[in-house]
């Protein structure tokens, strides 16, 4: 990829070596995982496998423990490299694909499956930096949208252009209702959008807002419940209304749109870059009772608030990846391990959520 430099990789490195990401529907979807691509090579002999999850450090990979390759890992005193596959985001139809030199720390059962086993393997070497890449945005976009949730983004032409969403006029479900809406500002946690309707009607109604990027084509269903709003001037048909979002339930694609964004702005470890024209972009929340418009909006480009007709479907919910036992730590290489509880979604070494 060579998007980032060499002393960001090391920082994603140093920050997230020992965090374990488990590979369920969504994080191979953002990541772009080629599943069918990944197997073990061993010697010179090759074996299919299933990624299960994967740090900086090594990987949980399920094998067909009656296939021969306990037996030739025995051969080659535990020695395996394990092969990546992604799509490339930077360019259409390509694939990123490597290989990482490992240690088998010994297997365990996989779910009720007979013939599967959970294989434990080590990295031998730091991996490569593709993978660093592309884990650490993840990783950095999961961290960020926690510590960093109420940093609020202005909607502004220029801003919709970098941030690569389609229009700043969205679609917003209220109680299953599609209505027009024009986003106003952006954050992990929420948004705040200029909407037609009457303040008191709309309070702790629970609502999806609908938002469309590009490059690539891309849409995000963000359930949440208004809990702030206050009329705009000039308008008592129109109000400016807070969509505080529904914790656990925000895409990761949403969290990476906007992390990337703020990495241009403050840089990959979380500090001020040079930027300071970005400066402005960024807005804190607004204080109870603060107008947050003294004049009739117009930041849509002239774009009416208007009812919206039947729109598309959203996206299907990520579904989780199954719960197969951990193989024990003080498993001995290549021998059954005792079954114990599935692993969290992302987790570190030292069995702290990130």
């Amino acid at each position: 990829m060579g998007i980032l430099t060499s002393q960001k990789i090391a920082s994603l490195y140093e920050r997230f070596r020992g965090i374990e990401v488990t590979y369920s529907k969504e994080i191979t979807q953002v990541t772009g995982l080629q599943s069918k691509q990944i197997y073990l090579k061993c010697v010179s002999d090759v074996w299919p496998c299933v990624i299960y999850s994967s740090s900086f450090q090594g990987a949980k990979v399920v094998i067909n423990i009656k296939s021969g390759l306990i037996p030739k890992l025995q051969q080659a005193n535990n020695m395996v490299s394990l092969r990546f596959c992604f799509m490339d985001p930077f360019q259409e139809g390509a694939q990123i694909t490597f290989f990482v030199a490992a240690r088998s720390m010994g297997y365990s059962p996989y779910g009720e499956a007979k013939d599967a086993g959970l294989l434990t393997i080590q990295f031998t070497q730091r991996p490569p930096d593709d993978l660093i890449e592309i884990m650490g945005r993840l990783l950095d976009a999961n961290v960020n949208s926690t510590r960093r949730k109420g940093e609020r983004i202005l909607i502004t032409p220029e801003i919709l252009r970098k941030l690569k969403i389609r229009s700043s006029e969205c679609a917003v479900f209220i109680q299953g209702v599609p209505r027009r809406c024009i986003l106003r500002d952006i954050s992990f946690g929420g948004a705040r959008l200029i909407i037609q309707g009457v303040v008191k009607f709309l309070l702790e109604k629970e609502a999806s807002l609908r938002i469309d990027f590009d490059d690539p084509r891309e849409s995000f269903l963000l359930k949440g419940k208004f809990t702030q709003a206050e009329n705009v001037a000039y308008r008592k048909d129109m109000a400016i209304i807070n969509l505080a979002f529904t914790e656990g339930q925000v895409s990761m694609g949403y969290k990476m749109r906007i992390n990337e964004y703020l990495a241009t702005v403050r840089g990959w470890d979380g500090e001020s870059s040079a930027k300071a024209a970005e400066g402005p972009a960024l807005s804190p929340e607004p204080a109870a009772g603060q107008p947050a418009m003294e004049n009739p909006p117009d930041a849509g480009g002239g774009a009416t608030v208007k009812n919206l007709g039947d729109d598309s479907a959203a996206p299907e919910t990520a579904a989780e990846a199954p719960a197969p036992a951990e193989s024990s730590a003080a498993a001995a290489p290549l021998k059954p391990a005792g079954k114990s509880a599935a692993a969290p979604a992302l987790k570190t070494a030292a069995g702290g959520k990130s």
